[in-house]
């Protein structure tokens, strides 16, 4: 968990205009310690105070809308999973009742007196109410106590007498104000609110468990177009890891308080909450949009929906390449170079299954220059390249040179280039191969370029410019991943970083100057690199909308890739 997004706990209430400027604009969950202490409702509703017959009298002959679940006492999201059943307020007080005549302490039930004491820690471990539930529940859960959007919906309006408005949300534009009621032990499944939540603890317990929406790829969200979006998939009291195997990671992106009565808590928009409530606990919540949303003009949807699949999608492609690299890094990093580079460059001189030709027409008159500002000259012999990139350059060669002898049993497919010179074809099905591979680790090709630094990888690349040109042709026509395609052109932006416009241009010369057709090679580049994000964005609307989308693939004229 980020620092930044750690739960902040407040011993006092702040002020309106500090809750905006410090702790809402963050978006980041805060505790505000006995800030509802004060509220009648915190005494008048104790169940070891008579709250019950307190609120049977004062609302029991109101019809509130209750859920009842079939897998109580956990309460989905998804209606295929519960109903929503209208009964008198007085007979949910019954059931509560009866509950308590069932327990035997009690006095469990933790009223304002034994709410926790200043100092007091808001996170617990090993601490859990989802122990003997009932196996079958009636909840009280979002009953309306205001609505602004749909004023009939308000079933309790009468109990914000009881109730004080939070200074905190003073300034603010609320959508509704809802009670929460559970006669026995309950747990809500992991979702997240579209408004700005306040949860105030009036009697009991809960335990709230947080992630971050940035944790979303690890809860699966329900698909977007369902009822039920903003839910999580996975049953987190018991999950299928083989087929959520993302799940088992979620806890490391998780915070977890326990609220007491008095107690409030800030959820922001967007933060997945899964909440657990002990023995009969009541609580009140407050809706209201932020900031944000509530400036979000309906003609830019568009504009910012594109923009932030863009950012998930550069994201994601980021964290492929990571995630496979760390290690590989080390374990390339640490092979020995090969005992002789003399024997290294026998071995290239030695590979005769392309008959490359080296083109003299290159700038041999010019000085070399390394990428810090020396000369540089544009090609380069095999004996003047740094160890690890003539190591480097003799994998590639060896790569292509596997990939031809196995396309047709040693017997590769020749064939005639416009400018006479004789090179070989890929066999299609080793095409089709690399076409399909979006892992760095899977790539040999994409592995050896991505752990270059940025002057031996453009070293090698002259070199091989200069030594071996249809090796190069074949190595880009024919044996470039998607992953290959978006490594080599991150490759390209490093060196464009460290050298000047002149060297650059002279760079791209003399590697594109080796392909027959340069449009070719330059479509064999960005279709690579274009199907790799491809990929990654369909990982994004796995990951972040739920669903398995089948996003059509790229076409080139004709052609589909």
């Amino acid at each position: 968990m980020e620092d930044s997004l750690r739960i902040q706990r407040f011993d006092q209430l702040p002020s309106a205009t500090q809750f905006a400027s410090q702790i809402e604009s963050r978006n980041v969950p805060a505790v505000f310690v006995g800030c509802v202490k004060d509220w009648k409702a915190v005494s008048k509703w104790n169940p070891c105070n008579g709250g019950l017959d307190y609120l049977e009298e004062r609302v029991g002959s109101f019809m509130v809308e209750a859920m009842l679940s079939r897998t109580a006492p956990v309460f989905y999201g998804d209606l295929r999973s519960h109903e929503r059943v209208p009964l008198p307020f007085s007979t949910f007080i019954g059931f509560c009742k009866q509950h308590r005549q069932n327990v035997d302490n009690s006095c469990s039930f933790n009223s304002n007196s034994e709410g926790h004491k200043p100092g007091e820690s808001d996170t617990e471990q090993g601490c859990s109410p989802f122990v003997d539930a009932a196996p079958q529940q009636i909840y009280l859960a979002q009953v309306p106590i205001i609505n602004a959007e749909n004023e009939e919906r308000v079933q309790l309006e009468t109990l914000r007498e009881d109730m004080q408005l939070p200074a905190i949300l003073e300034e603010k534009n609320l959508s509704s104000i809802n009670l929460w009621m559970n006669n026995a032990k309950a747990r809500s499944s992991a979702h997240y609110d579209p408004h700005h939540n306040l949860l105030c603890i009036v009697t009991g317990r809960k335990q709230v468990v947080l992630w971050p929406p940035s944790a979303s790829p690890m809860l699966y969200p329900m698909p977007i177009y369902g009822e039920a979006s903003n839910h999580s998939s996975v049953a987190l009291e018991n999950p299928d890891f083989s087929v959520h195997p993302r799940a088992q990671y979620s806890m490391e992106y998780s915070q977890k308080v326990i609220l007491h009565a008095g107690d409030a808590l800030f959820i922001p928009e967007g933060w997945f909450h899964q909440v657990d409530s002990y023995d009969l606990t009541i609580a009140v919540n407050y809706w209201w949009c932020s900031s944000i949303m509530s400036s979000l003009a309906d003609h830019m949807d568009a504009y910012y929906l594109r923009r932030i699949l863009r950012r998930l999608t550069d994201r994601e492609m980021d964290q492929v390449l990571l995630k496979g690299s760390t290690a590989m890094w080390r374990q390339e990093r640490n092979i020995p170079e090969l005992p002789c580079n003399k024997a290294i460059l026998c071995e290239l001189n030695l590979i005769t299954f392309l008959p490359d030709q080296v083109d003299h027409s290159l700038d041999q008159a010019s000085q070399r220059k390394d990428l810090k500002g020396k000369e540089q000259k544009h090609s380069l012999l095999l004996h003047e390249l740094e160890p690890y990139a003539l190591q480097a350059l003799h994998k590639l060669v060896a790569l292509v040179q596997d990939r031809v002898n196995a396309s047709d049993q040693n017997k590769p497919v020749l064939s005639t280039s416009t400018n006479g010179l004789m090179c070989y074809a890929i066999d299609e099905r080793n095409k089709t191969l690399m076409t399909e591979i979006f892992h760095l680790e899977d790539d040999p090709v994409a592995k050896i370029l991505w752990i270059l630094e940025p002057c031996n990888f453009q070293d090698m690349f002259l070199a091989m410019a200069h030594n071996f040109p249809r090796t190069l042709e074949a190595l880009i026509l024919h044996l470039l991943s998607p992953v290959g395609a978006e490594v080599l052109t991150r490759k390209f932006d490093d060196i464009d970083k460290q050298n000047s416009e002149e060297h650059r241009n002279k760079f791209y010369q003399v590697f594109y100057g080796v392909f027959d057709n340069q449009f070719a090679a330059m479509d064999a580049i960005l279709n690579g690199k274009e199907s790799f994000a491809r990929q990654a964005f369909k990982n994004v609307l796995d990951k972040y909308l739920g669903g398995n989308f089948n996003v059509p693939k790229l076409c080139v004229g004709r052609d589909i890739l």
